[in-house]
């Protein structure tokens, strides 16, 4: 008669308990896990003050980190589910810092009167109006109409005038800058030609192995 072989159980972390801190490994939870049997209080805090140890030699990288020592004994807390009864130097961190959630990060939204020219665009030509009259400003105000054109003609598919863009410049500014003949900007072809170029990918040459 055949000899029955035990059955062969399989040992998948997945089905391992989960771990609390997986970055310490399932070892250090095994020990947490063990000293919160240990009867003797004096023993239960020595055997934490060596895993500590042990902790802090897992992470040499962390040690230049304020509070390094503080976030070890927190984490031990937290591995062992705060069973474990020792004096630690630290007060343990509340259990419903674990479960709360995180404050919401504010977000500041602007209104912005065209989408198409961006923010960023409205704070410089709030500068220019704040600028002393001048060849820089002139030099910035024409960078910013031009600018502003390459701007609506990647997000429009339409072509746009120069008026318009001086139009949506005197708008923007309040009034404060108001151009037109005095200005000239490059040509619609030029942005468009460049923007296809970035949008249209190389073709690949068989020869080169490169696109």
């Amino acid at each position: 008669m055949a000899e029955e072989k035990e059955p062969i159980t399989e040992d998948y972390n997945t089905l391992r308990e989960k771990m609390a801190i997986p970055e310490y490994g399932r070892n250090i939870h095994k020990m947490v896990k063990h000293i919160t049997t240990i009867e003797d209080r004096e023993e239960r805090n020595k055997a934490a003050r060596t895993i500590i140890s042990i902790m802090g030699n897992m992470n040499p990288h962390l040690r230049d980190i304020n509070d390094f020592k503080h976030k070890l004994w927190d984490h031990l807390a937290i591995i062992s589910d705060f069973k474990l009864d020792i004096d630690s130097p630290y007060e343990p961190p509340a259990i419903s810092t674990l479960t709360e959630k995180p404050a919401p990060v504010p977000y500041h939204t602007y209104p912005i009167k065209y989408k198409h020219y961006g923010r960023i665009l409205e704070q410089m030509i709030k500068s220019a109006t704040e600028m002393e009259e001048g060849e820089k400003k002139e030099a910035l105000i024409h960078l910013i109409a031009n600018h502003m054109k390459k701007s609506y003609l990647t997000w429009n598919k339409n072509l746009v005038s120069d008026e318009i863009i001086f139009k949506d410049l005197r708008e923007l500014s309040g009034g404060l800058i108001d151009r037109g003949t005095d200005i000239k900007l490059s040509e619609s072809r030029e942005f468009t030609s460049r923007i296809k170029k970035k949008k249209t990918p190389r073709k690949f040459n068989p020869k080169h192995g490169q696109r």
